[in-house]
């Protein structure tokens, strides 16, 4: 495990494995360290938590996992899994950030604190408290395309980006952003919502079998997609209006509060997404 704090001297960074966390927090001087060490002794212990569970893991699975990321993980998508292909890893990095971020939040008394990891935000405000995150039209070149305003009256305290560039994905969307509860929640739901901004058989659109180009994956030889040629506006509109049905879906369930999908330059917003004055 590595654990350096970033050129800013505010945030920390800590990465093992697959997991890359950036970690802010505001409060006391006393209060953000001792949120900063807590959050170290937290993370060192994740990785061996999820390796002792991650065959359960890689699977749907019916049976509660025993470590507390893995029951994180477990509860944002045992619902989803009734009714379609899901297992917990799809919200491992939202699942990991807030168990950081509970720890950091029990030990300490800091005003704001958010744990990103891998673009899974948990998000802690206190009252008069608010937090900002940038809404990107694709990971792999983002560009800024708004920017979310979370209120400490919000129920929004997680935030997750997925997308066939940044995540294994059935669909083909450029970025699929998602305000929730919680960070596991989130992500999971962007996953749901990204699988389904889609074109099914659609010549210009290039999928493999997940286990081709990750052995251990739990999607199997389900094929994920690793191409989008050229596609018709009309296209765009189409697997756009795929996935806004399924965000509809979540956000009547309550999985999901808020969603910007987008495509092609094209986007849509599901619910009500709190962006900052421009």
């Amino acid at each position: 495990m590595r654990a350096m704090m970033l050129p800013d001297g505010h945030r920390l960074h800590l990465q093992d494995g697959p997991f890359d966390l950036v970690i802010g927090a505001d409060g006391p001087e006393m209060e953000v360290h001792r949120a900063f060490d807590v959050a170290i002794a937290r993370f060192s212990t994740v990785r061996a938590e999820l390796n002792a569970e991650i065959s359960l893991l890689r699977q749907p699975t019916e049976r509660l996992p025993e470590g507390a990321v893995a029951r994180r993980m477990y509860r944002a998508t045992a619902e989803h899994a009734r009714s379609g292909f899901i297992t917990p890893v799809a919200a491992a990095s939202g699942a990991v950030a807030e168990e950081v971020l509970y720890a950091m939040v029990s030990a300490a008394a800091v005003e704001r604190a958010h744990v990103n990891n891998g673009g899974s935000i948990a998000i802690h405000l206190t009252p008069w408290q608010e937090y900002r995150a940038g809404v990107v039209d694709r990971p792999d070149h983002p560009l800024l395309v708004a920017e979310a305003l979370v209120h400490w009256t919000d129920a929004v305290r997680g935030i997750s980006t997925s997308g066939w560039q940044r995540n294994f994905s059935f669909g083909i969307a450029d970025a699929v952003t998602v305000l929730a509860a919680t960070a596991s929640g989130a992500e999971a739901a962007a996953m749901l919502v990204a699988n389904a901004v889609d074109l099914p058989g659609h010549p210009a659109i290039t999928r493999v079998p997940a286990s081709d180009l990750r052995p251990e994956s739990s999607l199997g030889a389900r094929l994920v997609t690793q191409h989008v040629g050229d596609i018709s506006p009309g296209d765009i509109q189409q697997a756009l209006a795929n996935g806004v049905s399924v965000a509809e879906t979540l956000l009547a369930r309550e999985h999901l509060i808020a969603a910007a999908l987008h495509l092609g330059g094209e986007t849509r917003i599901v619910g009500v997404l709190p962006l900052a004055a421009s």
